[in-house]
């Protein structure tokens, strides 16, 4: 499934047609994280085992002509990005999730990296390696304290206790609490109006940003931000901006 959700992310980044990409689960959880048997297999072999070789082998790929391997890689933005789930900040779209129900372990650290959180209330959320003598799982130290500061991450990383959607909203890591049965529609909704309303460009551009500028000072963060607005504002979706704004309507993008 790891394998197979790089692929899936890769293609939507490659399709033009695409502008905003929805992650969420199936009827009743968003991920659970390993299942008992993955973890007993672990546990038998003394080490981890993503199943990552055994895709890029042709095994457990979609389509055989397009590896897995490759959606690994960062796109080509940072090597910090070339790694997995990382990858995701290399993207030029942004990524809704939409937790539907419960999220564990990896299954936290795939919403963590998304850059919006939608949920219904009252599904359980946990780091979860704790009571299994793991460390945190997949970024989740470097991305918790930066969504919910270092002291609310501490809390939920030291003790891999559950909690509720309605306690991460009120931390800041969920973005909005929906219904159970409007959840999708409205993440969708939002998805729809973001693509409509900002032009791809920006988004691309924004995204990147956010995410090098986790790994730099903020003079470059400047510096390049100059660079970008002297680039952008000779593009055509600057010029429909700019009248859209004049004629006080929407903007017919590109």
């Amino acid at each position: 499934m790891h394998a197979e959700y790089m692929y899936l992310i890769a293609k939507a980044e490659q399709d033009p047609s695409i502008r905003t990409i929805v992650v969420t689960g199936d009827e009743w959880a968003f991920c659970v994280g390993g299942d008992a048997d993955a973890l007993s297999g672990h546990a038998e072999r003394g080490s981890y085992d993503d199943g990552l070789a055994a895709a890029n082998a042709g095994t457990n790929q979609p389509d055989a002509n397009d590896p897995a391997e490759p959606a690994m890689a960062g796109y080509g933005v940072h090597p910090e990005f070339d790694h997995q789930f990382a990858f995701h900040c290399g993207l030029t779209k942004p990524v809704i999730a939409a937790l539907n129900g419960p999220a564990a372990g990896i299954g936290l650290a795939l919403a963590c990296f998304a850059d919006l959180r939608f949920a219904r209330p009252g599904a359980k959320l946990t780091t979860a390696h704790g009571k299994l003598n793991l460390p945190a799982e997949y970024g989740l130290s470097w991305l918790l304290p930066r969504h919910v500061g270092l002291t609310k991450a501490m809390d939920v990383l030291l003790t891999s206790r559950p909690f509720l959607t309605e306690e991460a909203f009120e931390m800041g890591l969920i973005n909005r609490l929906c219904p159970s049965d409007s959840l999708l529609d409205e993440t969708l909704t939002y998805a729809e109006a973001l693509a409509s309303s900002v032009s791809a460009g920006s988004l691309a551009a924004t995204r990147r940003q956010v995410y090098l500028d986790q790994h730099r000072g903020v003079g470059t963060s400047v510096v390049e931000s100059i660079e970008r607005l002297s680039t952008m504002m000779g593009q055509p979706d600057y010029r429909r901006g700019v009248e859209a704004l004049r004629s006080k309507s929407s903007p017919d993008f590109e």
